[in-house]
């Protein structure tokens, strides 16, 4: 399995805490994890090459605006290697990618709206609490599955917030 990262787009702390929890899932699973960094769009031809050369059988992308930017040609990519893929964001799954698990960015967009209204209401940004995200979907779809030759467990089908048919 690979992972796509896009370094120094999040803090050191953070990153690092990715790719530990990735690691510790892809041990749990007796799976192989390989972390290519992807420092731009142009590298995205270099790094399914490199997958195709070391027979990849999956890919995470971890989140990163830029890959959020991007989504389209990512799943395009993927689809044309034949790489099931799981994405931090729905709108790749929309796109036609497998599968997603991350947060929900209109819940975020309007998370983000209650702050703009407290501080035009006068609240100082600095005394406002830092808020975690709140809401995470999982969003599956089963044409990708079915072009993939994959079979999705029903029970994971349950699970899902959104499937797409």
């Amino acid at each position: 399995m690979v992972a796509f990262s896009h370094p120094g787009v999040y803090g050191e702390h953070t990153m690092r805490d990715m790719l530990k929890e990735a690691e510790v899932a892809a041990q749990t699973l007796g799976v192989q994890l390989q972390v290519l960094e992807v420092k731009s769009p142009s590298d995205f031809d270099r790094a399914f090459s490199a997958m195709t050369t070391n027979s990849a059988r999956a890919l995470i992308v971890f989140p990163s605006p830029m890959f959020y930017g991007a989504h389209r040609r990512l799943v395009d990519l993927a689809a044309k290697h034949r790489l099931p893929a799981i994405y931090a964001f729905r709108e790749a799954v929309a796109a036609g990618g497998l599968m997603s698990y991350g947060t929900s960015i209109p819940d975020l967009s309007r998370r983000a709206a209650t702050y703009v209204d407290k501080i035009l209401k006068g609240a100082k940004p600095a005394d406002l609490p830092v808020e975690q995200p709140t809401k995470f979907e999982l969003v599956i779809n089963l044409k990708t599955a079915k072009a993939l030759g994959l079979t999705i467990p029903p029970s994971l089908l349950a699970r899902a917030d959104d499937v797409i048919q």
